[in-house]
Order: C-alpha cells, then structure tokens, then sequence
C-alpha cells in the first residue's frame, strides 16, 4: 500500500517520540504503510539522526530542514511565497501543508508534537480515523459566550481553560445537547499530563517552569463532542488529524517571526478560521479520543508570556471577525478569502498591535495563492472573494 497520509511532526529535539507512535500502530495493526512522516526541523539540528530513525522503523518519510525547504520552493517555482512559513517558529508545520497539497496521493494529515506519547488505552492513528469517517449522534458543547472549553467535561475539578480560550469568554454557561455530525473533516485528540495553557494561567496555577501545576488524567474526560454552530473553540496541532479538503482554510498563521513578535497563535487562530468554514459548509470537527501523554518540558514561564503578550488582546477579537465573514461561501477557499479580506480592510488602531492583523490577512491570500501555484486551478476563486 502507497501512503495515503502524511504526518507531519515540527521537531528540534525530540523527535525519537516517533517510535512510540509507531510501536503504538502495530499493536493495534494499524497499517505503517499508509503513513508518510515528514519531519519539520532546522538546519542546526540531527537531521542524519531524523532519517536514520525513519530508516530503522520501516516508515515512509522526509526531514526537511531550512536549506531543504528553501530548495523544495526553488525546485516548485514558487520562491516569492517562502515568506508563508515563518522561521524558528512552530507555525512550520503548514510547510507539511503545502506538502501535501503538491502531493495529491496524501489524503489525510496528522499534527503530532514531538513533546507527547501516544496514550496507551487508545489505538492512535485508528481512532483518529474512526472519528474522520464518524456517522452517528454526539454530545454537542455550545456556550452563552460563543465559546466551548475543551476541558469543560470535569471543569469542576480542575478549573482550566486551554490556551488561547478568550478571557472575554470565561464564566460561560454551558450548553449541552446532542446532534447527528455531519462530514467530519479534523479530528482534535486532547491530552493527558501536562495541560496546554498559555502564559497567564500558567502563572496563576502557581508554576513558572511553563507547565502548571495541575495535572490531567484521562479520568477528566468523559467522551467525545462537537462545539456547535456559531461555536468556537481551541483547536491545538499536538494531536490532530485532519482531511486533505480542508487546507485552504487550516493555514498555520505567521508567528515568531514577525516584526511585532507575536508568537503562540497559530494554531489557535487557524482553529477559528476553520470552525468558521466548517460551519458555513456544514462540516463538522470530532473532539476527544484518542488521548495522548503531553510532556512539555520545563522552561521560562516568561518566555511564553513575552512570546503571547503582543497579541493577547487581538486573540480577544479575532474570532469575531472571522465569525462575520463568507456566510454565502461554498468552498474553504471562499470562506479563508472572505476573512482574509475582513482581516485587511478592518481599522484595529484601538488594538495593541492591531496592524499585525493585517499582516496576517496578507499571508492568508498569499496563503491561497501558493496552493494555486502548486497545483493550479485548485483554488481559483481566492482573490475574487473581496466581500461578503
């Protein structure tokens, strides 16, 4: 069997993680064939190493660091859209994007985080793909504040919110129900250990090695879910798997390397202008299982901070940009146009940072662009979307 997926791991350090995954799919039989690992890194790091474990293992795979990189746009044509993946920064992770798109065999994509483990009650890679083919009821999360708490199962107990969860949206009422899903395109896995919060709670949970003090185990969760329409929440690249459709909406933004240096929003904010486009095209995103161990290593609670600082206050208004734009849109493109545009033509001068905004709408059309060039056709309709 050809892989038909490509997992895409960002790593500087700990990229043996891998086995554990991979130890985890044949216990469970899941086919490693199917899988394509492209390793995300830098030119500082073992990248010898990185192929040699992929050699080891059996597993289909590339390393990719910066040189790599540059010469893969080179060989493509498409240089002038580099700037799309941002250096030294985790956001990389859309280079495996692009990957994928220039390689139509690859129909699925996995997120996976070189600080987490694979949990040992779940089938990882068959449990993600039982829930992107998922057809029946589930528990569907809404709020009074728009907003659904990942961890709201034993919130009781714990307290939390995830990183990147509106402060604006804290002390929300919770809205349970149940719904059929329809067309599951990402499946988000959440996590055991160490909790994914930012800064500031961090902090406030009385840590400053960047980990908090709380712990979570898998007696937290009790089931999978949906936010429901009109909904946002934290989608967070550890643990994810997701279908090749979505990519022109799914752009992992341009942090770090920035002239406002804002940092630690990617994946959040392309979680929003995801759940946007699977709302107006009637899509769903699957919540829950299968858990895996995260195992963040010890560093400056500060760091974290200055990196998330910048852009704490525009992470408060974002998503209601996003929740206004491309209602009449009939393709992710459409609907990534369609916030792109609010993001470029908005006046954020009252917002710290505001102009970073427009930055990012920048990158979100160049963003379009680029799959286009690498696979014409694909996204025609891009820049024609100017209003909504």
């Amino acid at each position: 069997m050809s892989p038909d997926t490509c997992v895409v791991v960002p790593t500087i350090r700990e990229f043996e993680c891998m086995r554990a995954y991979f130890e985890n799919a044949r216990e469970h039989g899941f086919d490693l064939d199917r899988l394509f690992v492209l390793l995300v890194t830098e030119d500082f790091c073992e990248t010898e190493a990185m192929e040699a474990m992929l050699r080891e293992e059996g597993v289909a795979g590339a390393v990719f660091d910066g040189s790599r990189r540059a010469e893969w746009f080179a060989d493509r044509n498409v240089v002038e859209f580099s700037h799309v993946i941002p250096d030294a920064s985790h956001a990389e992770t859309s280079f495996g994007l692009l990957y994928m798109w220039a390689n139509p065999r690859f129909e699925y994509g996995f997120f996976i985080d070189d600080d987490t483990l694979p949990h040992e009650n779940f089938d990882f890679f068959g449990r993600h793909f039982e829930n992107l083919t998922y057809d029946g009821e589930l528990e569907e999360i809404g709020s009074s504040t728009q907003w659904v708490n990942v961890l709201y199962q034993d919130f009781d107990e714990h307290g939390l919110y995830p990183r990147g969860y509106p402060y604006s949206a804290m002390d929300e009422e919770v809205e349970r129900g149940t719904r059929e899903a329809n067309d599951v395109v990402a499946s988000q896995g959440l996590w055991t250990n160490v909790p994914d919060l930012d800064a500031v709670r961090i902090l406030l949970d009385g840590d400053l090695e960047g980990q908090a003090q709380t712990r979570l185990e898998a007696e937290h969760y009790d089931g999978d879910f949906l936010a429901a329409r009109g909904n946002y929440l934290t989608v967070c690249s550890m643990n994810l798997a997701f279908k090749r459709e979505v990519i022109p909406a799914f752009y992992q933004l341009p942090m770090d390397d920035n002239p406002w240096n804002v940092g630690r929003f990617d994946d959040i904010w392309s979680g929003v202008f995801l759940k946007r486009a699977c709302d107006v095209l009637d899509k769903d995103i699957h919540n829950g299982a299968p858990l895996c161990v995260h195992n963040k290593a010890a560093r400056s609670t500060f760091s974290d901070l200055n990196n998330e600082v910048p852009a704490l206050e525009l992470n408060e208004h974002v998503w209601e940009i996003a929740d206004g734009a491309g209602a009449t849109a009939d393709s992710y493109a459409e609907v990534f146009a369609a916030i792109a545009t609010a993001l470029t033509r908005g006046d954020y001068s009252e917002y710290e940072n505001g102009d970073f905004l427009t930055f990012v709408g920048e990158h979100m059309f160049d963003w379009l662009d680029c799959l286009d060039a690498l696979a014409p056709g694909t996204v025609p309709e891009a820049r024609a979307t100017t209003t909504d």
